[in-house]
């Protein structure tokens, strides 16, 4: 486990509401190749935290590395909810264009 994991840890172990905290976790787990752990962290975050549709990108993606592309659907649809709230059209369609892709691999 990387001293950064183990750092966002004890910080999480203070304040285990973090939202910074919980990304900052879930993105090093990503990167890690740690799907599942990532999840567990990203759906943390995103219970407590009004993301704008970044972290359900990441999370659609987590499930898209471990073969579950209906969760992965699932994100990214959600994704699109909250980047429709936020004006962010780029990522709507991105977000659409992901979704047809993992519809036609199912």
């Amino acid at each position: 486990m990387s001293d950064r994991i183990n750092s966002l840890k004890k910080a999480l172990e203070k304040d285990p509401n973090n939202p910074l905290g919980l990304y900052g976790l879930a993105m090093e787990y990503y990167k890690q190749g740690d799907y599942e752990n990532a999840i567990i962290y990203l759906k943390k975050y995103l219970a407590l935290h009004d993301d704008e549709g970044a972290g359900y990108r990441t999370l659609a993606q987590c499930y898209v590395n471990l073969g579950d592309y209906e969760n992965a659907i699932e994100a990214y649809e959600r994704g699109i909810e909250k980047a429709t709230k936020y004006n962010h059209p780029t990522m709507v369609a991105e977000f659409q264009q992901e979704i047809e892709q993992l519809k036609s691999m199912l």
